[in-house]
């Protein structure tokens, strides 16, 4: 069996062939499932994923139909009938090694970037073998609530990442010529991230473009400056002052050694965390005060 989530969630059994998952609703169960895979998901959870803070009366109900449904498409992709499993409070998917896309394009990930310093050329199979398994953004089609739509963002910043490893690797390996058109697909696509330019006016002046290298630098300006209101950044200003010297290029430097996109996504729920106790404790506070001014009121009406 494998799930795809890395694009539309797809489910495929183990002769290749789709399994079809029908039902927004649906999809977005067993997406989340997948995310927590190995994880039991309290039903609550699930309940505000599927139908946020307003569920319906029957939820509860209407949760237990769409697991028994989904069990039943498990055991046809993989031929196994107790892979979601019931686990108070709730539910657990159990998947192997393999069987999902984003773990695969995660552990290509994280070996490439061990590669790409001091071996970038054994670095770039890895990185095109995982971006490779890109269909479409993440989990399309099947995002309802927050942990998908947070989830999807997390993974796309590792595909981006993935990117930026594979422009800095083939620069290293003396590919520039290679990424080139990549570069100006990508840096137009993404226009307010800095690196792809840098890597790009990289390439360009190693192929002896320093004119097509200088016109990225003003381009990149013009965008930053439209969109943000704000100049290029330190590194992309040393960059077109050492081309405009012509002095040989450094390759790019290395993003920080941290999963940025996961820390990112913990200081998010932190911060909608502090938000909520914030948004409870002024509501607790309005009650208070509406019940004080409702007290002299009541004691002012008259009586018999």
């Amino acid at each position: 069996m494998q799930l795809s989530i890395l694009g539309p969630l797809e489910i495929h059994d183990r002769h290749g062939t789709l399994v079809e998952v029908t039902g927004l609703k649906r999809r977005a169960l067993l997406a989340t499932l997948v995310l927590c895979a190995g994880r039991t998901v309290s039903a609550d959870r699930l309940i505000a994923e599927l139908w946020g803070e307003r569920p319906p009366a029957n939820a509860a109900n209407a949760l237990q139909a769409h697991i028994r449904r989904l069990r039943k498409v498990i055991e046809v992709a993989c031929g196994e009938p107790d892979r979601i499993v019931t686990r108070p409070p709730g539910y657990l998917l159990s998947l192997r090694p393999g069987e999902t896309d984003a773990v695969e394009f995660l552990g290509h990930l994280g070996r490439a970037k061990k590669l790409a310093g001091a071996e970038p050329a054994r670095a770039l199979p890895l990185l095109r073998s995982a971006l490779a398994l890109w269909r479409g953004p993440a989990l399309e089609g099947c995002v309802v609530g927050d942990m998908c739509a947070t989830e999807a963002v997390v993974l796309e910043e590792h595909r981006l990442t993935a990117l930026e490893i594979l422009y800095d690797a083939s620069l290293r390996a003396n590919q520039h010529g290679e990424v080139i058109g990549e570069l100006e697909e990508t840096s137009a696509a993404y226009p307010l991230r800095e690196r792809f330019y840098d890597q790009l006016m990289v390439a360009l002046h190693r192929s002896d473009r320093q004119s097509d290298a200088l016109g990225v630098y003003d381009r990149a300006r013009r965008r930053l400056l439209h969109e943000l209101g704000v100049e290029p950044g330190p590194v992309l200003r040393a960059r077109m002052r050492s081309i405009l010297a012509n002095v040989p290029t450094t390759d790019p430097e290395p993003p920080p050694a941290r999963d940025f996109a996961r820390t990112e996504s913990a200081e998010l729920s932190r911060e909608l965390a502090e938000l909520q106790q914030r948004i409870d404790t002024l509501a607790s506070r309005q009650e208070a005060l509406l019940e004080s001014l409702r007290s002299p009121a009541r004691e002012r009406m008259p009586r018999g």
